[in-house]
């Protein structure tokens, strides 16, 4: 028996015949770990939160639960979802999707997928018409939630798949949106996966969940035995030689690249390309057509090299991935096992390589400190090395988004001038120099400029007698103090 599966066998646990059908439709006999320790709970009613890598059977796992609860439930309402499975990426939800028409084929149950990039009007029918299970990623499912098209009353199972990446995608607050929405945790069933427990996820199982129980692996299995890694020391102007060189040394038929920007997904690819090799690039702005195509292609074998961004990662479910690139080492310590972790399933080997230069050799610390060991470096020959033919080719970075032109604010009108400036007014001396005037004229340094006529209106006889009265006025003498009564 091969090493990742167990000696528990799907038929040994209490799983409805139609399911059981499916399974066998699928072609599984044996349980994975992982299924092995969640599927006595969750179909024995409890709350779980599993810590588990891709490609080790989580999916079935939870897909298993879900159907045999729906089956057995007897106040089943068909107008309305029955069931709930949150993914944060279209092409995860696509491959669940995929996985539930296959397991769920004799059960009579309905499933949709609901995410963006889909004609918005046809997923809103389905909704309206009703169905069993509903497959979705946070955002379009939020847009019909607050029309009303998507009821929450009858969901009577939730499940978050890879709930580490919901939140580095930002999607922290609309999962808290829509699981206050849910019926109370008491009422349905919960399961939540994750390559990785951080304490968001933990608090969030804290206020969603029913005292889950907790499937953990230990960071030293976090990463599957099947896979080889090595690590190169390069400077960045080395590493598109060294690629070139290992793609020629190695034995690869199906190999993933990944970068840390869109920028460097575009350039590598046509670096590739111009040194002979069919490469593709995809991300995470690309529209949701061209994706499935791309990934549709890239399973089926007619394209071999795939260079992609962390936001693209997880959603490539591919079984044949012989070797994985880290063209540039992640930022985030966890989205190397996320990388990793495309390759070496379902019991195969494979390799990953990474290469880490001036830039990006910081983030090796923490994750070597996530993995509980170090990456075994290998030093390359000078023959490993392979020539760039490609040429130049500029490195375009992401351009931002224009702001939009404000309107043109209307002149406003002068403000008439309160005094004149030091130019028009001097500043007068004093006593017997009151007839010259100091400014900044030249010549005004020393007295010597002209002085500059004085635009006050010339006196009338009656301001001056009026001046006069308030003179006499002010110099008039000064009343005695009054003295205090004895």
């Amino acid at each position: 028996m091969p090493k990742f599966l167990t000696q528990l066998r799907f038929e040994d646990l209490d799983l409805p015949p139609q399911v059981l059908a499916g399974i066998k439709d699928a072609g599984l006999t044996f349980c994975t770990p992982i299924q092995a320790e969640a599927l006595p709970l969750t179909l024995a009613g409890k709350d779980v939160a599993g810590q588990a890598q891709t490609g080790t059977g989580k999916t079935a796992a939870f897909l298993l639960t879900v159907l045999s609860r729906l089956v057995s439930l007897p106040d089943r309402n068909p107008q309305i979802p029955s069931a709930l499975i949150v993914a944060p990426t279209r092409e995860l939800a696509v491959q669940i999707y995929e996985d539930a028409r296959i397991l769920g084929g004799h059960t009579g149950l309905s499933v949709a997928q609901v995410m963006g990039g889909i004609d918005y009007e046809k997923q809103a029918e389905t909704l309206k018409k009703g169905v069993d299970i509903v497959i979705c990623t946070p955002g379009r499912i939020i847009d019909y939630l607050k029309q009303g098209i998507f009821k929450t009353e009858g969901i009577r199972v939730l499940v978050i798949d890879e709930a580490d990446r919901l939140f580095d995608l930002g999607f922290t607050r609309d999962m808290r949106y829509i699981l206050k929405r849910l019926p109370h945790y008491d009422k349905r069933l919960s399961m939540l996966f994750s390559a990785t427990l951080s304490y968001k996820i933990l608090a969030l199982t804290y206020d969603y969940m029913n005292l889950p129980e907790f499937i953990a692996v230990t960071p030293e299995e976090v990463t599957a035995e099947g896979i080889e890694q090595s690590l190169f020391h390069v400077s960045s102007q080395e590493k598109l030689p060294l690629l070139l060189g290992l793609l020629e040394r190695e034995s690869w038929h199906r190999v993933l690249i990944f970068t840390n920007t869109k920028a460097d997904v575009e350039w590598l690819t046509r670096k590739l390309r111009g040194n002979g090799l069919a490469a593709e690039g995809i991300t995470g702005d690309l529209p949701q057509r061209n994706r499935l195509s791309l990934m549709a292609r890239f399973k089926g074998g007619s394209i071999k090299i795939l260079v992609a961004t962390d936001v693209a990662s997880r959603g490539i479910h591919v079984e044949d991935i012989s070797h994985i690139v880290n063209y540039d080492l992640p930022q985030n310590a966890e989205n190397y096992i996320h990388r990793i972790g495309r390759t070496a399933r379902a019991g195969k080997t494979g390799k990953a390589i990474s290469l880490a230069c001036e830039e990006c050799v910081f983030h090796l610390e923490p994750i070597e400190e996530l993995l509980g060991s170090k990456i075994p470096v290998v030093w390359p020959q000078e023959d490993w090395f392979k020539q760039d033919k490609a040429g130049r080719v500029p490195r375009e970075a992401r351009e931002k988004p224009q702001r939009p032109q404000r309107p043109e604010r209307p002149e406003r009108p002068e403000r008439p001038k309160s005094r004149p400036s030091r130019e028009e007014k001097a500043v007068p001396a004093v006593g017997r120099w009151k007839s010259i005037a100091f400014s900044t004229q030249p010549g005004g340094v020393f007295g010597l400029a002209v002085q500059p006529k004085s635009s006050e209106p010339e006196p009338t006889p009656e301001g001056e007698a009026k001046k006069k009265r308030k003179r006499k006025w002010g110099r008039g003498k000064k009343k005695p103090a009054v003295q205090p009564a004895a």
